[in-house]
């Protein structure tokens, strides 16, 4: 009996305060260790997004809560952090949005705000894009509060989503790839040079997953919550244990994007979480257990010899990248 009281107090420490998982190194937590402002600028025009590999993150601006909520590296408030990624070479991201008063947008993960809105992601944007013309952005985004149990709960008495986003849009003309937030007719996929200096929305998720109206790009129609034709989020990780399964999740995707039809988009999740198995023990490792970035670095410099080696990415989304990884992902293009 004593024994048992033991283990489960032993487990309760554990969960309340979670020493790191591995120190950092190439694969993780050093995203400042990258520096790629202009890394597409040298890719040419006719190039299709869907032919890039691009490193991107996964829950982007979620640095606040705790480690059952904070998914990226701190670099400040008001979406800095997001300036960060960006300069590091990120070029996807993951924005999850909260109606709130006046008909704005709050920067949520779950129940938890986190310090930035989305008037601070459409400025961070814009400031990086005018200094760095040659780039793209590809964002998702998703209305986070769904009500439910560890979720938030929107405003009331505030616009549908969709008027609000499209007020966002109209107050920042240019910036956004007009055909990618064109809510009645969903965009082909485009090529670089239709796109450098623009955000492009691959896809407008709803509370529960499912695509809002006909935003984002016409490939993502299907995209729901969790895996769906050309997207890998298997975002349950019920137990450290489970690890693996998700390092191989990401790794079979890798190897069918790698041998795939080069003119379709896959967005592969690196990331995953529980309470068992925390944003940072999936990333970086637990317990003796390999996570999955330091995994996928592993995986990617591997050669012939060892399996087939991976000839382009996709958007590989992340929890914690380290600069390594980052530059890997880059140097596929």
């Amino acid at each position: 009996m004593k024994r048992a009281l033991a283990v489960v107090l032993a487990a309760a420490i554990v969960l309340v305060a979670p020493a790191p998982a591995f120190a950092a190194d190439s694969s993780y937590r050093t995203l400042a260790s990258a520096d790629n402002p202009d890394w597409m600028r040298s890719q040419p025009d006719g190039k299709s997004l869907a032919a890039l590999s691009i490193p991107g993150t996964h829950q982007s601006l979620s640095i606040t809560g705790g480690s059952l909520t904070q998914t990226q590296e701190n670099y400040g408030n008001s979406a800095n952090t997001l300036t960060a990624q960006l300069r590091a070479g990120i070029r996807m991201i993951d924005v999850r949005a909260r109606v709130n008063t006046g008909n704005t947008f709050t920067i949520h993960h779950g129940a938890t705000y986190q310090n930035a809105n989305f008037d601070d992601v459409l400025a961070r944007l814009a400031e990086f894009l005018g200094a760095h013309p040659g780039e793209t952005v590809v964002l998702r985004l998703k209305q986070e509060c769904h009500g439910g149990l560890g979720s938030c709960t929107d405003v009331s008495g505030q616009r549908p989503f969709t008027d609000i986003f499209d007020s966002y849009v109209a107050k920042r003309p240019g910036l956004f790839w007009t055909p990618s937030v064109t809510r009645s007719a969903a965009a082909p996929t485009p090529t670089l040079g239709q796109i450098r200096g623009k955000v492009v929305l691959a896809v407008l998720n709803g509370p529960r997953g499912g695509v809002v109206d006909r935003y984002g790009l016409a490939q993502f129609s299907g995209w729901q919550d969790g895996s769906s034709e050309w997207v890998q989020d298997n975002y349950n990780v019920p137990n450290v244990g489970a690890i693996a399964t998700k390092r191989d999740q990401v790794r079979r995707f890798l190897d069918a994007t790698s041998a795939g039809d080069p003119g379709k988009m896959y967005v592969n999740f690196g990331s995953g979480s529980s309470v068992f198995a925390q944003p940072y023990q999936v990333a970086g490792g637990a317990l003796g257990v390999q996570g999955v970035n330091p995994f996928l670095l592993t995986y990617l410099n591997e050669g012939p010899e060892v399996h087939t080696p991976v000839s382009r990415t996709g958007m590989l989304l992340l929890d914690f990248p380290g600069g390594g990884l980052i530059d890997k992902v880059i140097g596929y293009n």
